[in-house]
């Protein structure tokens, strides 16, 4: 029986669920999120809550079941209070700065790193050390924060590069003499 599952995602005041089809749909204050449903899970829409059940009793359904509660309550999250990554970019002459829909990164290249920002995602820079990545869709706010830590990721000997704000790196020791 899946842990996770088993529990009903309690909807908060001012989000819509709404089951259309094989779609599940949120609407909510930061825009709105769809996710189409597997043949494995029968989802059920009460006043409050949103219940998800599985189908059959094969272990395909139950590692559905669980899958798709998590997805619905990030869904439900995501519309109501959002996501955010904080990044932290570390050495000397790295910095960020957002300039229309284009963020640019300086990270020790010969040319300035361009991100386009996706529709959807909102980053913000308050330092030019500091990147805040913020949306309502947890996985495209991750993906986002991933491609721009994946421009120059944290070295480790001296920590240069982008890294997310509570990461630990495991640092090195130089060469003696």
């Amino acid at each position: 029986m899946s842990r996770v599952g088993k529990y009903p995602v309690t909807v908060p005041q001012g989000v819509q669920v709404a089951l259309q089809g094989r779609t599940v749909v949120a609407k909510g204050r930061l825009g709105e999120l769809s996710l189409d449903l597997t043949e494995d899970v029968e989802v059920m829409i009460e006043p409050g809550k949103v219940a998800v059940s599985p189908r059959r009793d094969d272990r395909r359904s139950r590692t559905m079941w669980g899958t798709t509660r998590s997805l619905i309550n990030s869904m439900v999250t995501g519309v109501s209070t959002g996501f955010t990554k904080s990044m932290e970019i570390t050495g000397t002459g790295y910095r960020a700065a957002v300039q229309g829909k284009d963020l640019v990164l300086n990270l020790g290249f010969s040319h300035e790193v361009r991100y386009p920002i996706p529709p959807g995602i909102k980053i913000t820079c308050e330092r030019p050390t500091a990147v805040k990545v913020e949306g309502a869709d947890k996985r495209q706010v991750g993906q986002v924060a991933a491609e721009i830590r994946a421009y120059r990721g944290p070295e480790p000997y001296k920590g240069k590069g982008v890294r997310y704000e509570n990461e630990q790196i495991l640092r090195k020791e130089g060469k003696k003499k």
